[in-house]
């Protein structure tokens, strides 16, 4: 296998700032990268910035160039989030790089149920796609098995979210959600259980009524459960897709980050990512593989290839620390170190035929975390043994658009 630490990134970065063009969709990508490595300083207001819990935690969304993105906020980063007259830009060295959209305040958030419990309190707005943690608790959660990146129990002490959501409230959420911001699909997971089925259950009857009520396509979130039986449940339960996340392929990462997650054991993941992919269909059941945690990247590599070839799609993010989390001081991934690995999995996927599309709802599907699908959709993914270039030469491809563009 090539080796990834030596190959440099395709497109390597030119003296002083230079303004991306929409059109190119490397360029982007390239942009992107780097926004989520070092962060973007926030120069005016951001209504959709999050602190703390799960998904896109510590971030700002927005859109660049069109594309939808989560940057973490960087006080130290050399890029800064500007006000112009009409919209807002992003720059460096006082040059503008690219053209940036905002996100409004979703309006469902000004909605209370009955009971007067706040619906941003219940399900968030991450761009165009819902998302909640149906039990803000985990069994690993204050003690040694808490999994170092987690900031699951952050939000609930700060009173941003409540303990558990039932069926019913986020049912209800979801419709206003879609009626009212334009959400395209719900993403749903939960803390890890002591129970057999490790948590599938309930969140999946929770996505079954957001299923019936929205019409949504919904992708729930859980821990290999103790019984394979488990997921055929989950499956008759009408979700859409599954996320099963090990976190980091690398075994002596696991085993210091995520010990719980380590003693379940890598053949069991792939045990229930075969089992599920037997039932939900390829690419429609995605693993979290998260980036500079000390990892050994050519180990990341071939284990997410491993992974695609049973229908598994291994979404690849880079390390986004949250204040408060045992990792809160480990720093983000550079593009340097990112950016070859993204290119190999893309690559794996092309091969596959998987992608953004195939992956219907959740994380693999807005994708506003990772620049994966952005450097596949580049046409920047090789084919396998011709890592560092474009598979034929390939022209730049358009960008996958996932969702609407803020106003259209």
């Amino acid at each position: 296998m090539t080796d990834v630490l030596d190959s440099a990134p395709a497109r390597p970065s030119s003296e002083g700032p230079t303004p991306v063009d929409s059109t190119d969709s490397a360029a982007v990508a390239e942009l992107i990268m780097e926004l989520q490595s070092v962060g973007l300083r926030i120069e005016t207001e951001l209504e959709t910035k999050r602190t703390g819990g799960a998904g896109p935690s510590d971030s700002g969304m927005l859109w660049i160039e069109g594309v939808p993105v989560t940057v973490p906020p960087s006080t130290s980063s050399p890029y800064a989030l500007l006000a112009e007259d009409e919209g807002q830009g992003i720059y460096r060295d006082g040059v503008k790089i690219a053209n940036v959209s905002g996100t409004r305040r979703p309006r469902y958030y000004d909605l209370t149920t009955a009971d007067g419990i706040p619906y941003e309190q219940i399900a968030l707005l991450h761009l165009d796609s819902l998302a909640s943690t149906v039990v803000q608790a985990c069994n690993y959660w204050g003690n040694s098995d808490q999994c170092g990146f987690c900031g699951i129990g952050l939000s609930l002490k700060a009173g941003r979210t409540i303990a558990k959501k039932t069926p019913e409230m986020l049912a209800e959420v979801a419709v206003a959600a879609k009626e009212l911001d334009g959400a395209v699909d719900a993403t749903l997971t939960t803390g890890s259980s002591v129970a057999p089925d490790r948590g599938a259950l309930y969140v999946a009857r929770c996505g079954q009524a957001v299923k019936e009520a929205a019409g949504l396509p919904v992708e729930v979130q859980f821990e290999p459960p103790r019984d394979l039986k488990y997921i055929d449940q989950v499956h008759d339960m009408g979700v859409d897709a599954l996320g099963i996340h090990i976190e980091s392929f690398d075994p002596k990462v696991l085993a210091k980050v995520a010990p719980g997650k380590f003693r379940t054991g890598m053949d069991t993941y792939f045990r229930t990512w075969e089992y599920a992919v037997d039932l939900f269909g390829e690419g429609r059941v995605s693993t979290y593989v998260i980036l500079g945690l000390g990892e050994d990247p050519e180990l990341t590599v071939e284990m997410c290839r491993r992974a695609v070839d049973i229908g598994v799609y291994p979404f690849v993010v880079p390390l986004r620390p949250v204040a408060g989390s045992l990792l809160e001081d480990l720093p983000a991934p550079s593009r340097e170190y990112t950016e070859p690995i993204y290119r190999k999995v893309a690559g794996f996927l092309e091969e596959k035929g998987l992608g953004a599309d195939t992956a219907v709802a959740g994380c693999a599907r807005c994708q506003a975390c990772s620049s994966l699908n952005l450097v596949q959709q580049a046409g920047n993914a090789p084919a396998c043994g011709s890592f560092g270039a474009p598979a034929g030469g390939a022209a730049s491809a358009p960008l996958l658009q996932i969702g609407k563009r803020p106003g259209a």
